[in-house]
């Protein structure tokens, strides 16, 4: 039985060496088959993949795609990538007679004839969204008819005199797009040039559409909402641009006769009032607003500043000064920088302007009341500005004069009590700078304020000035601008006075 037992191992030992064999040799020849398989797909369907003619054949093997041709191409995930097939370099002589030239290599480049899509046209007109104002900005024949309030654009010539896709839009021609009691302008693209209507004058300049109004007879507003913006546009013409105004202000243009007159050479077009259609060589629509009183250089149209616009003004009323005095030590023999300060006679109004003056002349400045005009033309007062080496003043309109300093001056705006420091900032303080003008801001203090004699030291406003600025901005105003006056303390005030003649002594 053992015996037998031990044969039996033997056998089934020898048996499974056997088949173990037979295994690996099919094992080897499917894995052979497989590589052959695969590597022959690979050739077919890589991009990548490289193929040889063989030598005598003038013709690539059936299986290479012909030039341009197509195919689909499954997609492919990072798993199934092919890999990278790498050619081994043959030596120079062997590659010569293994590579043959196909008809393919004796076809001239392929040449892509269609045809490049014309660029899309810009639009006329540059919306802004829901508060910046939108501007037209026209080339070509431009048909106004006041009256109508409208604008039509005829399609060019070299368009064949039709426009396919024609548009309209409708323009608030005022810097904020929001101004209650200013008419739009509606600006129309014509479909043929045969719905044009007939002229009844031709212009031989551009026209500039704009309005007048809104928040205008506020001596900031005149320039922070009309003259500023209205120079941005038309600077670029040099003059030759005709101005056509909505809602016209005959006091406007007489205050501002000669900027105007400097703008446009041309007779200004009372809008509504004109019922002729009027045809230009282009135009543009609407007037946009950088930032309150003052011109953003990167902002289109860009490259002006306020240091160009103020030297604009020095020009347009020959103003003599580009520059202060510059004092170079404590000699008696130069002169004194003279100090401007700016009168209010309503709210706001400085209480104590006589002390103010003889701190002043102690410091050691020359010191003039400037007391701005209202409806008159501004040059005379500009000039009276311009010989000012410091201009001070509380917070208001009057201190909009300050675009008359020459270059480098002092400007001093006493900010009024009530938590006032980012008005004062952004209507005066931002604007100085960007004039290039040496600025300091000084708050006033709840003691130096008539709020504290007229409502108490327990009312909202004087206790907590946040808690009105939460109410809204008709609060704000009602007290902190509406009714109080300021009442400097000297003590307080005289070390801003020798800094703003410190600063004149710099270089």
């Amino acid at each position: 039985m053992g015996d037998d037992h031990g044969k039996l191992v033997k056998n089934l030992k020898g048996a499974a060496q056997r088949y173990l064999g037979v295994g690996f040799l099919l094992g080897f020849f499917l894995v052979l088959l497989t590589y052959f398989t695969v590597s022959e797909q690979f050739a077919i369907a890589a991009p990548n993949a490289i193929r040889k003619t063989s030598p005598g054949h003038g013709h690539p093997s059936p299986a290479t795609p012909a030039v341009g041709e197509k195919r689909p191409q499954l997609p492919v995930t990072e798993e199934q990538q092919a890999p990278v097939v790498h050619e081994e370099k043959l030596p120079a002589a062997e590659e010569r007679e293994t590579q043959t030239e196909t008809e393919e290599d004796h076809k001239p480049p392929i040449e892509d004839t269609r045809e490049e899509s014309a660029p899309a046209k810009k639009p006329a007109c540059d919306i802004q969204g829901p508060w910046a104002s939108d501007v037209c900005s026209i080339d070509g024949d431009v048909r106004i008819h006041g009256s109508a309030h409208s604008v039509v654009i005829t399609p060019p010539i070299e368009a064949g005199g039709s426009n396919p896709n024609p548009q309209e839009w409708r323009i608030l021609p005022y810097s904020r797009k929001h101004m209650a009691g200013l008419k739009e302008v509606t600006v129309r693209e014509l479909a043929s040039a045969a719905d044009a209507p007939a002229c009844a004058v031709r212009s031989p300049v551009p026209a500039l559409v704009f309005a007048m109004g809104g928040l205008t007879g506020n001596y900031w507003h005149d320039f922070s909402d009309i003259m500023i913006p209205l120079y941005l546009q038309a600077r670029r013409f040099d003059g030759e641009v005709q101005l056509v105004v909505e809602n016209i202000q005959p006091w406007y243009v007489g205050k501002y006769r000669r900027i105007l007159k400097r703008l446009s050479r041309y007779e200004i077009i009372n809008m509504d009032k004109d019922d002729q259609v009027r045809c230009f060589p282009g135009a543009v629509v609407g007037i946009r607003m950088h930032k309150e009183f003052s011109i953003d250089p990167a902002r289109e149209p860009t490259g002006h500043s306020m240091p160009e616009f103020t030297k604009f003004l020095r020009e347009t009323f020959s103003l003599p000064r580009d520059a202060p005095v510059r004092l170079k030590g404590d000699g008696d023999d130069q002169r004194k920088p003279r100090m401007m300060i700016i009168s209010r006679r309503h709210p706001r109004k400085l209480m104590n302007v006589d002390e103010v003056v003889r701190a002043a002349e102690r410091v050691g400045f020359e010191v003039v009341i400037g007391d701005p005009p209202f409806n008159v033309d501004v040059g005379e007062f500009a000039r009276e500005v311009n010989r000012a080496d410091v201009l001070m003043g509380v917070h208001g309109a009057g201190l909009t004069n300050s675009v008359f300093l020459p270059t480098g001056a002092v400007f001093i705006q006493v900010v009024p009590y009530g938590r006032m420091e980012h008005i004062g900032k952004v209507d005066f303080g931002d604007p100085a700078e960007d004039m290039r003008l040496k600025y300091i801001a000084y708050s006033a203090g709840v003691d130096e304020s008539t709020l504290v004699d007229t409502l108490g030291r327990d009312h909202p406003a004087v206790r907590d000035p946040e808690s009105v600025h939460r109410s809204g901005w008709g609060k704000v105003a009602e007290y902190y601008l509406g009714k109080q006056d300021i009442r400097l303390d000297l003590a307080r005030f005289e070390p801003v006075l020798r800094n703003a003649m410190d600063l004149l002594k710099e270089d």
